[in-house]
Order: structure tokens, then sequence, then C-alpha cells
């Protein structure tokens, strides 16, 4: 009897054992792979017509929002569109709290130990713009007056690189963005105001008569698409979505609706 029990209970802790064993020899399930991003989201200033800015509905529309939503499509990601400091754009993108600059962005050799350009889409200038009465007719006769940028616009450098000029200038006005500028401009807080062309013409189209613009610039630019140093493959996907526009007519058409004509660096 107590043999009997004994060879039972033996074959019992035999089978718990096998079983536990067979539980610890069981493969582990693998974590899901990464799951690939189905958005980006695009930092830009929400006021700088007519490549991002706010219309009469608070909706933000422009060149640079039409061309942005098209190459989104074209990748199928989602575009999300979120206001920045731009003055801190570069802080922004690479604390990783956007994905993308497009907004109007110089390339310039400072600017790319931080950001990752595509090929430029537009050829810029950063004009001087005057009140139509003004006796300003050129660069020189800036000396000793307020001349207006945007703070952190490529308008600060373009400035700062004529030297001879910079020098002579009595002060070099930074303003949160153009419309205000524009504004002092217009109230004589400003003798001129040293802007993208494109925005420029833009603002000063808008109210024929006030404004005039100097014949001499401060140099010819282009603008970009930015991304992170190490996000090269999105920057790559932007470079092609742009290229296809390019050939298929459809950067020329965004071009057209905005500008009155194709004014995209092919």
């Amino acid at each position: 009897m107590k043999k009997h029990v004994w060879w039972l209970v033996a074959g019992l802790m035999t089978a718990v054992v096998a079983t536990g064993c067979g539980k610890k020899e069981e493969p582990v399930a693998a974590a899901p792979a990464p799951v690939a991003a189905k958005g980006i989201v695009i930092g830009l200033d929400d006021n700088f017509p007519p490549m991002g800015f706010r219309d009469e509905k608070n909706q933000l529309v422009g060149f640079d929002i039409d061309l942005a939503k098209e190459a989104g499509k074209r990748l199928g990601m989602e575009v999300t569109f979120k206001p920045i400091d731009w003055n801190a754009k570069e802080a922004e993108l690479n604390g990783n709290r956007i994905d993308v600059l497009w907004n109007g962005l110089t390339i310039t050799e400072e600017r790319k130990a931080n950001i990752l350009f595509t090929k430029p889409y537009l050829e810029n200038r950063q004009i001087v713009v005057v009140t139509d009465k003004s006796p300003i007719t050129n660069k020189a006769q800036l000396a000793g007056k307020v001349v207006g940028v945007q703070d952190g616009s490529s308008a600060v450098e373009a400035v700062q690189k004529d030297a001879a000029t910079a020098k002579s200038i009595k002060e070099l006005k930074k303003f949160g963005d153009n419309v205000t500028a524009l504004m002092d401009l217009s109230a004589g807080r400003l003798d001129a105001l040293v802007v993208d062309e494109i925005v420029g013409r833009y603002y000063t189209g808008k109210k024929p008569g006030e404004y005039r613009i100097l014949e001499e610039n401060f140099g010819t630019e282009d603008y970009g698409v930015g991304t992170r140093k190490t996000d090269t493959e999105l920057s790559g996907k932007l470079d092609k979505a742009l290229d296809d526009m390019k050939v298929d007519g459809t950067a020329a058409k965004i071009s057209t609706q905005w500008f009155g004509k194709d004014i995209i660096k092919k």
C-alpha cells in the first residue's frame, strides 16, 4: 500500500516539475515593432503673409501652407501646423516640439549648422521699404536712420553683412512681426524696413501709394524646408515631393494662385 502511494506521489511530482520546466521554455512574446510616424508637425510664424497667416476666419492659409499640405498628401502623412516664436525656431525644432520648419525659411550657412535643408524651392531678396513720401532713395541714405527688421529673420543677417550700411545706421530696431514694423513705418517711428521681397510686395501691394521699394536691396537668398540634422529620411522624402510637384506643375499652380505667376525655383 505504502509502495503504491510512494510511486503515485513520485509520479505527480515528476509531472509538476516537467510542467514547470515547459513553461520556462516557452518563447517570450516579441515587443511590437515601432510604428512609423503618420504625421509631421510644421512650425511657422502665423503672421507672415503670404507664406503663412490667418484669414478673417482665423484659419491658417498661405503659399507655404498649401505647398506643405500637398506634400503631406503625397507622403501619406497628416500635416499639423504649430505657430511658434520664430526667434526660437531652432530650439523648437531640435527640442522635438516640431518636426519641420516651413515658412519662408532662408537657407544660410549659419542655420545649416543646426538645420538640414531641402533643395531651394523659391528665390527671394531682402528689399528696403520706405513710405512713398520718404526722401530715401538708396542704401547710403539709411545713414543715421532707424531701420526695422523682424527679429529672428534673415533680414537681420542680411543687413549686418553689409558692414558699411550696418555701421552707418542709427538703430536696427527688431520687431516680433512685419505687420507691426510696417505700422511703425507708416507712423514715422521707422525710416525704413528691410523685409523678404515676397512679404514686402504682398503688403505694399495692398496699399498702393503708401509705400515705395528701393531699387537697391540687401542680397538674394533661397528658401528651403528645414528638418533636424538627423532626419535625413524625412528631408529626402520632402525633397522628392517638391521635385514631383515642380515636374507635374502643381507647385507652379500654387505659386500662380498666390503671386500671380510661377516663381518656383526649378
